[in-house]
């Protein structure tokens, strides 16, 4: 047998060989920074969810640009991430909750440049004026920075497809 071993996914299939020194030839560091990558996009959601803004803020830099323009008509805006958490905070508390789901995640890093797209489902539920829930349909595009902290979002799209439910429940913030 030769000085080479083999990196093993969770799945166990083999990826790269890694040096009997102990150095990642580039292959594994590319995976092992796409799934960086996509771990950040989707723990965003999870914390949405949870309603645990401080670990949403955790995920971006200080500074991001942000494009809901599909959603909200407004269009994109370069805003410090603390507001973005904010605006976050302040529609889905309480009373109003939410649940995303992202998939087929495809991830092109550059450097210390990353971006992530996928496709993308969330709902928000809300009690009091009818139907309590609204559905969104769509793609995002994650685009992150490593930083000597780690990878850190700095710009967020998402593109609306389709949506369906109670407009009141979108646009009402939770109490």
């Amino acid at each position: 047998m030769n000085a080479l071993g083999y990196a093993t996914f969770a799945a166990g299939i083999t990826l790269a060989p890694v040096d009997a020194s102990g150095a990642e030839p580039s292959r594994e560091m590319a995976l092992a920074d796409e799934r960086a990558v996509i771990r950040i996009a989707d723990a965003i959601d999870r914390a949405v969810d949870a309603q645990d803004w401080k670990l949403a803020r955790s995920y971006f830099a200080d500074r991001v640009t942000a494009d809901f323009s599909s959603l909200s008509g407004q269009p994109a805006a370069n805003i410090a991430s603390d507001d973005l958490i904010g605006a976050w905070a302040a529609n889905l508390r309480g009373s109003k909750t939410s649940l995303h789901l992202r998939t087929n995640h495809q991830v092109t890093i550059d450097s210390d440049a990353a971006t992530v797209s996928s496709n993308g489902y969330a709902w928000n539920r809300m009690e009091g004026n009818g139907d309590p829930l609204w559905e969104v349909w769509g793609t995002y595009e994650h685009h992150l920075t490593r930083s000597a902290g780690g990878w850190k979002v700095d710009g967020f799209t998402f593109r609306m497809t389709h949506e369906r439910g109670n407009p009141w429940v979108k646009t009402t913030p939770g109490q």
